[in-house]
Parts: C-alpha cells; structure tokens; sequence
C-alpha cells in the first residue's frame, strides 16, 4: 500500500466563482484522480445545521455536526455530480446560494475546520488527488506537488453566477450576485482562521477572459512540468 505522504496532491484554491471546481474536476477527470471538493464539506455543514435548527453562530454545535458528518459523493449514469447527507441526494441543496452563504459562514471557526480537517485529507489516496477549495494549499495539503491559486474579477464571477442561475429559471439581480460576492470575498479573507490567500509557492492564474478548457490545459500543463504523469496516467489502476 502506498503512504499517504507519497501519494501526489495538486491543489486548486480560490475565491467564490472563479471556476476552481469545475477546472478541478476536469483536471481529476484527465488524470483519472480522486477529487476532493472541500467547500462541498462546508456547505454540508451549514446544510445540516439548517436541517437540525443549529444557529450558524453557534461554533460548537456546528464542530460537533462537521466531525459526525456523514457524507457520500459518487455520479449518475452520466457522470454527473451527486452529494448523499444522511442518506439522502442533497446536490441541488448544497449549490444553492443561501447554502453557499452558510459555509461561508461556518468556515470561520476554528472547531469546525479542526473536525473536518481528517476528513479531507482522508482523500488523499492513490494514483493521486486534486483537491479545490481555499485554504487546501495553505492548511491542508502544504506538501502539495503543485499549488494553484485561482482568480477572476468580482464583476466576472458576478456574470457567471447570474447566467448559471438564469440558465435554472432564476430570477436574480447582477448587482446583487456582485455584491454578495464582494462580501463574502472580505468575510473569507479577513477571517481569523486559515484566510483565503494564495501559498507562497502557488501559481497564480486568472481565469477572466478565458475558457475552461484553455484553464484546464494551462493546469495541465503545470502539472506535467512538476510530476512525471500523463493525462491517461492512473486510470487503469483507481479503484
């Protein structure tokens, strides 16, 4: 069995709406690595606290949810995205934005990151990990082969998620969208705990302007710079 320490982490962190999932997930998908969506973790949390009537505000109750979390992640028949909480789907659930503006919440205190901290790196398995969220390169994987940290204007990520709620039938203004992500841009960067900044030894990469298959390659590209892998590297072994 290969070390958990041996098995290669890339990490893609970055603010709300900069793409960091969907380029993490297709970067997972080329190499036929395991994926960790760390925010998902967050937004479960505040989804369960909303479902036992937990204040958001309350930084023990919501430690003692994160580290009796009982979650499951695997995809549909077309490979689409499913997230199980207790037993139940909750996909739609947790991508909703008040469910965002709760793991925003949720994820500065130091209990609940503590409580959910081995249940990410339990993750790391072989041929190899990507994991995206905002203090992956930072706090959980600071051995990570390659960090990444990505970026986009407020007024990008702003029309982004108005054209992803649009696209469902909702009616929601641009303003807003924008607003709300300036918030909670200054809420996960000035928090006390594990703020969102890049590592000192993240690539930067702005994503504004470009699509997302000329960011995955970008990635890709980086990742074949620092690892001895190719794109179909893996896939026959993941179990």
């Amino acid at each position: 069995m290969t070390p958990a320490a041996e098995v290669p982490v890339v990490t893609i962190d970055g603010p709300s709406g900069s793409g960091k999932g969907t380029i993490a997930r297709r970067v997972a998908a080329s190499l036929g690595w395991h994926l960790l969506d760390s925010g998902a973790l967050y937004r479960l949390v505040a989804l369960a606290a909303e479902h036992r009537g937990v204040a958001l505000g309350d930084a023990e109750a919501l430690a003692g949810i994160a580290a009796g979390l009982d979650v499951r992640f695997d995809s549909d028949a077309a490979g689409g995205e499913r997230i199980w909480l207790d037993g139940e789907q909750v996909t739609a659930e947790i991508r909703a934005e008040e469910t965002g503006k709760g793991a925003s919440a949720v994820a500065v205190f130091a209990p609940v990151r503590a409580a959910l901290l081995d249940l990410q790196r339990g993750f790391r398995r072989p041929p190899g990990l990507v994991a995206d969220g905002r203090d992956m390169g930072t706090q959980v994987f600071r051995d990570a082969s390659l960090k990444v940290f990505l970026t986009a204007s407020a007024e990008e990520r702003a029309r982004r998620r108005h054209k992803q709620l649009k696209d469902k039938g909702i009616d929601v203004s641009l303003a807003a969208l924008s607003r709300d992500i300036e918030d909670r841009d200054r809420r996960d960067s000035e928090r006390p705990v594990a703020p969102l900044c890049p590592a000192e030894d993240a690539r930067m990469l702005d994503s504004s302007g470009r699509s997302i298959e000329a960011v995955t390659q970008t990635v890709l590209g980086w990742i074949g710079e620092v690892l001895d892998v190719g794109r179909e590297v893996g896939r026959a072994d993941r179990t």
